[in-house]
């Protein structure tokens, strides 16, 4: 999956001698070091954001009808799923935080994607180094990818509930017993709980869906900043050579 990125303009034409705005490197440089320090806050601060409504709807006793309907344990499930995203995607962006913090580094650590895409371009032309910067830009958005496959798990999984609460219901239904009185009370009973199944089902899916995304989205713009950073400094140590 590849990233949104603007085009890398730091980056000269093929057999060009302009030199990088050094300016325009100081912007970026500040632009990042204000952006690193917020990432894990933010994401801590979101996702607390969200824990908080949850409690306060549980408090409210909205959840125990849908708990109370989770027969299939459906919900159980999406939620199972739910944690495993996030848990992936929070340890991502303290990675990427890591890796943030050291596109300001005097020496970046080794291991690191900063010190490994200057020690690759060190001594490539522009255009061996603009084929680099969109391979950087692939890997990184293929991981990303993962959460993304996630969340639209969780999507999936509330419309099968959705299906399930529909047969349910449906399955409840004899057109045959219409007319007996005795007969109406049960299969109102059932088309109401399959109804119920459905629509919490659908439910859960798609608020843990918008959960997870926020969630990837703030990772992806994490990773935009840090490929961006990654190519600026590796034209500005190109610059000096």
């Amino acid at each position: 999956m590849a990233l949104a990125l603007p085009r890398i303009s730091m980056i000269p034409p093929a057999g060009s001698a302009e030199p990088v705005s050094a300016d325009r490197i100081i912007a970026a440089r500040r632009s990042l070091e204000g952006y690193r320090w917020l990432l894990v806050l933010r994401f801590a601060l979101l996702n607390l954001t969200c824990l908080a409504l949850v409690g306060a709807v549980w408090a409210q006793g909205w959840l125990d009808e849908m708990i109370a309907t989770d027969s299939y344990h459906l919900i159980k499930i999406n939620l199972a799923v739910f944690v495993a995203g996030l848990v992936i995607c929070g340890a991502r962006v303290a990675r990427l935080s890591q890796e943030l913090n050291q596109l300001e580094a005097e020496v970046p650590a080794e291991g690191t994607r900063t010190a490994a895409y200057l020690a690759q371009t060190r001594r490539l032309d522009s255009g061996a180094r603009a084929l680099m910067a969109e391979s950087l830009k692939m890997r990184l958005g293929v991981r990303l990818g993962t959460i993304r496959h996630i969340a639209n798990t969780i999507v999936l999984i509330g419309l099968v509930g959705t299906v399930i609460g529909f047969i349910i219901a449906l399955s409840g239904v004899d057109a045959a017993a219409a007319t007996d009185a005795a007969a109406i009370t049960p299969m109102v009973s059932t088309l109401l709980f399959g109804m119920a199944i459905a629509l919490y089902k659908t439910l859960v899916g798609s608020v843990l869906n918008i959960w997870l995304m926020m969630d990837y989205r703030l990772l992806e713009s994490g990773t935009v900043h840090l490929v961006t950073g990654i190519v600026d400094r590796g034209e500005a140590e190109h610059a000096r050579l």
